[in-house]
This record gives structure tokens, C-alpha cells and sequence, in this order.
């Protein structure tokens, strides 16, 4: 296996100016866990070399946390290999302002359903700084913070890589905030469609969620996003960052010798 790192990106989502947790993506479910630029602060300061910073408010069209989200990446980004601005990013005024607050990649979702070839113009100008976010229940794409059908994942996926996009992070939405575990299936039918790097979001709540992550690394899984079982303390980011280099190690290496 090639020798490269396993991308754990903690996930920094804000609403209000707060930093939360959904459960399903459903308004009302949210858990406040304070100020975002300290969460942020706080994953650095634990290990994390790259984060996932969402505007849920933008996501789903309720206003803007633009500001909020420039703050968290200025205090963050020279101090990270990667960290990555999603939510609401659907126009050329939007994007502008995600890549002017330094972010290495932006994410965009629903607009890849509603404006492909607004997308398509994106990928084309900015390359690997664009991600495209795929929220399925099932392989229903989901848009609209996750309020509205957007057609089929896998038709989906050949229409991006024919148009050049570099990476995905696919979310089962059904299992997002839930704690049940990834949607495993899912992302091996993925990853067997495409062959651009693939980062799993959605259900990770233990470490052998990590460990099994991994071991996917060569079908094209490169990384993931870990939210409530870090606000949650269902493990700890020590931990996820520990129970992931063990694994990696495993597979470059070998099991160790007596």
C-alpha cells in the first residue's frame, strides 16, 4: 500500500454562530456545543491535522455564518494540512468568499444537483480546491440541506468524474449524527465507480468504525469526518488519531513479529 495518511477531519458545524450537532440533518435536533473558533482550537490543539467546517444557516438557506466560518479558518489554517468550507456554496460570490477566507478546498452539494454546469465551470477553474459533497438516502442524492431529492448518486458520480472533479465525501444521511456506524456498502459501491478519492461522513461512533476505514484506503476510502463521537466523548481525538495510525501501520507493515 502506498504510504499516505488517512485524512480524520473533525467536523466544526455552525448554526447561530454556535457550534452544533444535527441528528439526521433535522432542524431542532441540535446540540450547542459553544464557540466554534475554540472547537476548532481545541481539535489543532489535540492533533487534528485537518478539519470540516460546515454553515448549516447557509445550507439551508436560513442566513449566513460567513463571518464566523472566516474566523474559524483564519485561526486554524496555518496550523493544519487541510481545512475545508462547506455549506450553501451554490454561486460564483459564494465560492469567491469560501476560497478568500484561505481555505484549502470548498465543498459544494447541492448546487453539483441543481447547477451542474455551474459546477462543471467550478471544477474546470479551480481544480482539486473543489470537493463535491454527496448526501444519499439510499442512492437518492438529498439537497437542500437534505430536504430535497436530487436524482441518482451513481449517475451522479459519472457525470462529475467525466467533468474533472477531483474528490467526494459521501454522507448517508440516514446514519449522519445517529451513531450507528457507516453505511459500509455504500461506500464500497462507490468507491468500485469511481476512482477519485473518496472521504466517508455519517455514523461513526466507534473506533473499529476507524480501523475499518482504513482497511478501505486501497479501494479509494481517503479519509473521514468525525463529528458527534468527538463532542460526545465517545472516543477521544488522541484516541481516533492513535487507532488509526495502528491500523495504517498494520497494513504497511504487518502484524508485529513476537
Amino acid at each position: 500500500m502506498e504510504r499516505r495518511s488517512f485524512a480524520l477531519m473533525p467536523a466544526v458545524d455552525i448554526q447561530a454562530g454556535a457550534a452544533v450537532r444535527l441528528v439526521q440533518g433535522a432542524p431542532g435536533s441540535e446540540t450547542d456545543y459553544g464557540d466554534p473558533v475554540r472547537a476548532a482550537q481545541k481539535w489543532v490543539d489535540e492533533g487534528a491535522g485537518w478539519l470540516h467546517v460546515v454553515d448549516l444557516d447557509r445550507a439551508f438557506g436560513k442566513g449566513s455564518n460567513a463571518d464566523v466560518v472566516a474566523k474559524v479558518v483564519q485561526a486554524v489554517r496555518d496550523r493544519v494540512e487541510v481545512v475545508e468550507v462547506a455549506g450553501g456554496i451554490r454561486d460564483d460570490e459564494s465560492l469567491d468568499a469560501a476560497l478568500a477566507t484561505g481555505a484549502t478546498r470548498v465543498v459544494i452539494g447541492t448546487a453539483a444537483l441543481e447547477q451542474p454546469d455551474w459546477v462543471a465551470g467550478a471544477i474546470a477553474k479551480h481544480g482539486d480546491k473543489i470537493a463535491v459533497s454527496l448526501d444519499v438516502r439510499g442512492t437518492t442524492l438529498a439537497g437542500r440541506g437534505w430536504t430535497q431529492e436530487g436524482g441518482d448518486l451513481f449517475e451522479a458520480l459519472s457525470r462529475l468524474d467525466g467533468e474533472g472533479c477531483a474528490r467526494y465525501i459521501v454522507t448517508d444521511v440516514e446514519r449522519d449524527g445517529t451513531m450507528e456506524g457507516p453505511h459500509f456498502h455504500l461506500l464500497h459501491r462507490v468507491c468500485k465507480h469511481t476512482d477519485r478519492p473518496v472521504i466517508a461522513s455519517g455514523g461513526i461512533a466507534r473506533l473499529e468504525d476507524l480501523h475499518k476505514l482504513v482497511e478501505m484506503m486501497p479501494d479509494g476510502i481517503e479519509g473521514a469526518i468525525v463529528g458527534r463521537a468527538l463532542y460526545d466523548g465517545a472516543f477521544s481525538l488522541a484516541d481516533a488519531i492513535a487507532a488509526v495510525q495502528a491500523r495504517f501501520d498494520f497494513f504497511e507493515w504487518g502484524p508485529p513479529q513476537p
